[in-house]
This record gives structure tokens, C-alpha cells and sequence, in this order.
């Protein structure tokens, strides 16, 4: 409340400044605007769960983790509905998800002037507050942006199929399909014309394909105008290392970007981590923490942190922090400076497909030899691991033989909040060097990276 108070004060400051008076509005000093500020790493999460669907805590109470946990962003992307409008919940059904008294939590974080409730047939409610009411409680200029998400969750039969849209204005209905892609593809369809009719950025990714492994590496790489997904979600029933009959997250990418560079003269998947967060009293479930974005923009807004993620210049993490990262198509190098924590050790694999790999793929079979509708099994040249380095300043240099080059940082320190047993800390960087493969045509209209 304190904090509260006193960023209340300052906006009223400024607008008393800029307002004052019965004559012409008193211009804002310069030195209270920043013309050119400089690139900035952000962290944020944009794929998180309330009780306005199947989260288990107040999204003020949610917001507030990722504030004291020094994030910088957060999107509320519930099951297709938005933050908006009234909603009330039972208090002894919402403690009765959370297996603990949230709702006491709540009123002692907030107190009674904000927290709103009712009795209706002797049931004691809690209004949800949409985000429009208390976002103001969290925002600070640079340094706490919330992004109103939702996630589209969809099927195609017994497949769910769901994917993400950050800085919707409107809720978006699942749009259906008759298969796997087109579900995807009309869904993603449906964001960009929302964007397109409002005149905002909407970043539309897919969701944890291997969420009872419903959609394949081929069906990935088959809506090519999808230029985003999940390399690495926080819940644990996503299956992120995959099983003997599908492959991991890892795996899939490289298998998708190949598809699309170098059979299909389209751009690759980039890849975004995060928590999809759902239980927020313990690490148990899908706890938050887990995985996140680092977005090098030079405005903490969801503008500029879009943009920033359309021209790729952001990587994903489950722990590891890039001091920088560098990439030179003149110099054909890919350079990173990796933040030491402790005495962790950190291995970096440059992974990439070479030109002239060997294309070849085998259906996946069952003890009866029926094939069975998972991710085929491509050969080793899908994917290579180009070079290996130790350290915290690393290095690959193009040969230009590469289809693309990205890098998975890992480190020897295990998570804080592992998703997964023998979890170590990582991060993954953007593929690279493709770009003169592909078309003018064919790459994402956003701006390229700035010069750093």
C-alpha cells in the first residue's frame, strides 16, 4: 500500500504539472523525458493462469510473485476468457483448489477496502478484479508491464490444440477445424485479423505441443505463417524430454526449422519459455518461476516488447542469464556472454542442419507395425550438435553451410523450481543464418534487430 501511495502521488505530480492552471498546458522538463533510452533486457512471462479459468489465486496476489521476483513483464492468458467484466467466485470453492485458506492471504495482502464480497444462498463470493482495476496498482514506467493475454484452447477430436495471444483487446473464440493445422492456422488467423482491425500488435504463439502430445513436429512446420512456440513450458505434464515414442520439445524444433528452410523456403520457429503457472501455493503442479523470456527492447511497452520479439532479438530461459547476445551475418558469428552464478560450469551447443543433410524419415510404428500419428524419426544430420564450448564467453562462426545455428546454454546448477527430474538450468537462443535462404517475401515484417 505504501508503494501504491507513493507511485499514485508521483503520476498526480506529473499531471498537475502538465495541467495546471486555467492557461495553455505547462510543458513536461526534458529531463523527465528520455528521447533515446538505451537497449534493456526485460523478463517476463507471458503465459500464466488465474481463477478467472483454472488458476488456483487471485490474479493481484499472482501479479505481486512476479513483481517481488523481479520480472518486468506479465501477461494473464486464461483458458478463452479475458480479465474483463464481472465475475465472482465461491471463497470456500476457490480455497478448496488451492488446498489452502487463499482467500484469508488475499485480504491480508489487499485488506478489506479492496477485497469485494457477497452472500448469495448463505455462500460467501469474492469479485474478481479485472485487470483494467488493478493493473495501476502494479505498473511502473520501465520497470512493470502487464499485457492482457488469453489463451485460445482448442482441439482437433482428442488433440488439444492451444495457443497464446498477447495484448488482445477482445476475446478471441476457438475457431475449430477439420485437423490438427487448420485448427492452428485459424486460430492464428483469427489473432492477426484482430490485430489488424484494432492497430495493435498481437503476438500469437502455440502452446506445449507435447500437452498429450497433440500436435507433431510436421504439423508444426506445416502453418509456416506461425513464428512462435514453446521450447520450454514449466508444467510438468507437458512432456518437454518427450518418451520412446515422441520426441522432446528440442528435438521438435530442429526437425521444424528444418522442414521449413530447407524443403519449404520458409522462415523457422523461434522459441519462447514459460511458466504456465497454475498453482501459486508451494512448488507443487504448475508453480511459477519456472520459465521465462528475456526481451532486449528500449521501451518497457507491449509494443516495443512485441516488436523486439518479432525481429528475434530475445532468448529463453529455465535459469541461465545471457549478458549478450551477438550476431553477425557480415562476420558470420554468433557470440555469447554468459552471466557467471556461483560456481556453476555452462556447456553451449551450437545446433544446426547443414546443407546437403540427409533428409531421410521412417514413420513411427507400434508392436503391430500400424503407424502412428507422432512426429517421424528424421536422421542424425536433423539437428546436429555443430560445436561444443565450455565457458562463459562462446563463440561459432558460420561456414555458411549451416541451413541455421541456435544455442542451448546449460548449466551444472539445477533449478530452483525443477519441472522435471535431473532438471539443470538453461537457455536457448534464436536460430540464425537462415536468412538469406529464405525470400524477402516469406520473413516476418517486423524491423530487424538494432545494431548494438
Amino acid at each position: 500500500m505504501i508503494r501504491f501511495f507513493y507511485n499514485t502521488m508521483i503520476v498526480l505530480g506529473f499531471a498537475t504539472l502538465a495541467s495546471a492552471g486555467d492557461g495553455p498546458t505547462r510543458p513536461i522538463p526534458n529531463d523527465l523525458v528520455v528521447t533515446d533510452p538505451p537497449l534493456t533486457w526485460y523478463k517476463g512471462n507471458l503465459h500464466t493462469h488465474t481463477l478467472w479459468s483454472d488458476g488456483n489465486d487471485y490474479p493481484e496476489m499472482i501479479t505481486d510473485w512476479y513483481v517481488r521476483h523481479g520480472y518486468n513483464f506479465l501477461a494473464l492468458s486464461d483458458h478463452n476468457i479475458l480479465s474483463q467484466g464481472p465475475k465472482w467466485v465461491s471463497v470456500a470453492k476457490a480455497d478448496a483448489r488451492a488446498k489452502n485458506e487463499g482467500f484469508a492471504r488475499y485480504r491480508e495482502r489487499f485488506g478489506d477496502p479492496w477485497v469485494e464480497t457477497r452472500t448469495v444462498d448463505g455462500d460467501q463470493q469474492v469479485r474478481l478484479k479485472p485487470l483494467s482495476e488493478f493493473r495501476a496498482r502494479f505498473e511502473q514506467a520501465g520497470r512493470f508491464l502487464m499485457i492482457q493475454g488469453e489463451e485460445l484452447t482448442d482441439h482437433f477430436e482428442k488433440k488439444p490444440i492451444h495457443m497464446n495471444a498477447s495484448n488482445v483487446l477482445e476475446l478471441i473464440a476457438p475457431q475449430g477445424g477439420k485437423s490438427v493445422v487448420e485448427v492452428m492456422k485459424n486460430n492464428l488467423e483469427a489473432i492477426q485479423a484482430q490485430g489488424e482491425r484494432l492497430g495493435r500488435p498481437i503476438l500469437g504463439h502455440v502452446n506445449h505441443p507435447n500437452f498429450q502430445y497433440g500436435i507433431t513436429g510436421e504439423e508444426l512446420a506445416m502453418v509456416t505463417k506461425e513464428r512462435y512456440f514453446e521450447v520450454y513450458n514449466g508444467h510438468p505434464d507437458v512432456h518437454h524430454l518427450g518418451d520412446k515414442t515422441h520426441v522432446g520439445i528440442d528435438r521438435m524444433w530442429d526437425i521444424v526449422n528444418t522442414l521449413r528452410i530447407g524443403e519449404m523456403n520458409e522462415a523457422p520457429l523461434s522459441g519462447l519459455g514459460t511458466d504456465d503457472s497454475h498453482n501459486y501455493f508451494g512448488q507443487d503442479e504448475a508453480s511459477p518461476g519456472r520459465g521465462w523470456i528475456m526481451v532486449r527492447a528500449r521501451h518497457l511497452t507491449p509494443e516495443s516488447i512485441i516488436l523486439a520479439i518479432e525481429s528475434r532479438d530475445f532468448y529463453a530461459s529455465s535459469g541461465v542469464t545471457l549478458r549478450d547476445v551477438r550476431y553477425s551475418a557480415e562476420s558470420r558469428s554468433l557470440e555469447l556472454d554468459i552471466e557467471p552464478d556461483g560456481d556453476a560450469q555452462y556447456t553451449t551447443q551450437f545446433v544446426g542442419t547443414l546443407e546437403g543433410y540427409d533428409p531421410t524419415r521412417k514413420p513411427v510404428t507400434d508392436e503391430t507395425g500400424k503407424i502412428l500419428q507422432v512426429t517421424q524419426r528424421y536422421s542424425a544430420d536433423v539437428g546436429r550438435v555443430l560445436a561444443t564450448v565450455e565457458g562463459t564467453s562462446v563463440r561459432y562462426e558460420l561456414t555458411g553451410k549451416e541451413l541455421y545455428v541456435r544455442a542451448i546454454v546449460s548449466s551444472t546448477k539445477p533449478p530452483e523450481n525443477p519441472s522435471f527430474a535431473d532438471q539443470v538450468q538453461q537457455a536457448w537462443t534464436q536460430p540464425v543464418g537462415w536468412e538469406k535462404r529464405i525470400a524477402a517475401a516469406d520473413t516476418p515484417k517486423a524491423a530487424k534487430p538494432e545494431s548494438k
